[in-house]
Order: structure tokens, then C-alpha cells, then sequence
């Protein structure tokens, strides 16, 4: 991955939780949970709900090294907004 490439994915990550759809009017994968817990679980991870107050739930995702890595393929892999179209 290039610099510039990783510069991308990381101000991707450290955005602000308000993210806007980019000009695909797809939202990025960080505002959903829904669809990031299914990544994790997709790559082998396992994700528990430790407590739920409310409406906020709180989870943790746990699994080995190789699922790690699959988790981390399956969103570098993802389009990002300032990729080229």
C-alpha cells in the first residue's frame, strides 16, 4: 500500500463519526456497525454482546490472528472515497 493509500484509509478510519455519502451515495463502512460486525463475523471473528442499556449496545469482537487479517483485507478491499472512479 502507498502512502498516499494509507493516508486515504486513514483519514477514512479517524473521520468524524458524521461521515457523508460519498459521490456514489454509498455511505462508508464505518457508519454502519451492522455492516462492519458482519465483516468481522464473515472473516471469523466472533462478536458478543456484553450489554445492551437502551437503544446503545455495547460489543466485543474477538478471534485469532488469521481472522484479524481477513478483516483487514475484506475493508482494504472496500471502494473508499478518495479512490479514483
Amino acid at each position: 500500500m502507498s502512502n498516499a493509500n494509507s493516508a486515504c484509509a486513514l483519514s477514512t478510519v479517524t473521520a468524524q463519526p458524521a461521515l457523508t455519502a460519498g459521490a456514489s451515495g454509498e455511505l462508508p463502512i464505518f457508519d454502519e456497525p451492522d455492516a462492519l460486525l458482519e465483516l468481522a463475523r464473515d472473516a471469523g471473528m466472533l462478536v458478543l454482546l456484553d450489554a445492551q442499556i437502551g437503544r446503545e449496545k455495547y460489543q466485543s469482537v474477538v478471534g485469532s490472528l488469521a481472522s484479524l487479517r481477513r478483516f483487514a483485507a475484506s475493508v482494504g478491499n472496500r471502494p473508499r472515497e478518495c479512490d479514483p472512479a
